[in-house]
C-alpha cells in the first residue's frame, strides 16, 4: 500500500494536522479493502478538531469520494488550507471543510470525470452513462459547499475551471483568504485616517488670516503634504 497522506500530531496541543500532497491514490480504490480501511483507522484514532492541507492535481474519484464522506461524518471540525493546489478529486475533498482557506497564491480546479473505455458502441454508452452519474455526484458535493446552482456548476466543470483564491471565495468554493488582514482592521484605520485628515483640515482653517498676508490659502493649508 502506498500512502498519499500523512498525520502531524501535537503532543503538546493535542492538535493534528493531515497532509494530503500528490496524486490522490495512484491506485484506484475500486475493489480495495485495505487503503480506505487504513484511512479511516488513522482518520478515527484520534479526536478533536483537525487541519487537512491539501496540495494535490487530484486522482481517483472513488478515493475522494471515501474521503469526503469521512471528513464530512468526522465528529470534530475540518478546516481544509489550500495551499498550492486542490485540482480534480482533490477539489472534491476540499469541500467536506467546515471551513476551507485557501493561500493567496493556492488554485483550485474543477473540470469533469473521465475514464478509458474498451469494447463496442454499447459498452461506450455505457461508459457514456456511468461518467454522467459521476459527475452528477461530484455536483452534490459541489452544491452542498456553494449554494451555486447545479447548471451552474456543471457549466464550469464542462469549462475545465480554474479557481484563484479570489474567486474561488467569491464562488464560495471557499471560505476566506489565509493570511489576509482582517477587513474590520483594515476598515477602522481608515476611518481613523480620514477623521484626522478631517479633524487637522478644520484645525488649519480655524487659524486667522493675516490682514497683510499675501499667501494663497491651498499653501498655507499645506494639503499637498498630505
Amino acid at each position: 500500500m502506498k500512502k498519499f497522506w500523512n498525520w502531524v500530531c501535537d503532543e503538546d496541543t493535542e492538535s493534528r494536522t493531515l497532509y494530503l500532497n500528490g496524486v490522490i491514490a495512484e491506485e484506484s480504490w475500486f475493489d480495495d479493502d485495505v487503503t480506505p480501511a487504513a484511512f479511516k483507522e488513522e482518520l478515527l484514532s484520534g479526536e478533536g478538531n483537525i487541519v487537512v492541507w491539501i496540495n494535490s492535481p487530484g486522482g481517483d474519484c472513488i478515493a475522494a469520494a471515501q474521503i469526503y464522506n469521512m471528513l464530512m461524518d468526522y465528529k470534530g471540525s475540518v478546516t481544509v488550507k489550500i495551499d498550492g493546489l486542490a485540482a480534480s478529486a482533490a477539489s472534491v475533498i476540499a469541500m467536506a471543510g467546515t471551513e476551507v482557506l485557501m493561500s493567496p497564491t493556492s488554485l483550485m480546479m474543477i473540470h469533469n470525470p473521465f475514464t478509458i473505455a474498451i469494447g463496442d458502441s454499447e459498452e461506450m454508452q455505457k461508459a457514456i452513462g456511468m461518467l454522467n452519474e459521476v459527475k452528477e455526484s461530484i455536483i452534490n458535493a459541489y452544491e452542498l459547499k456553494t449554494g451555486l446552482p447545479r447548471d451552474k456548476l456543471s457549466q464550469l466543470m464542462d469549462a475545465e475551471t480554474w479557481l484563484n483564491a479570489n474567486k474561488a471565495v467569491e464562488l464560495r468554493f471557499a471560505d476566506a483568504i489565509m493570511f489576509k488582514p482582517d477587513e474590520a482592521v483594515l476598515q477602522d484605520s481608515f476611518i481613523f485616517s480620514r477623521r484626522a485628515v478631517a479633524n487637522s483640515l478644520l484645525d488649519k482653517l480655524k487659524k486667522p488670516i493675516p490682514k497683510q498676508s499675501t499667501e494663497p490659502l491651498y499653501e498655507r493649508l499645506n494639503l499637498l503634504k498630505y
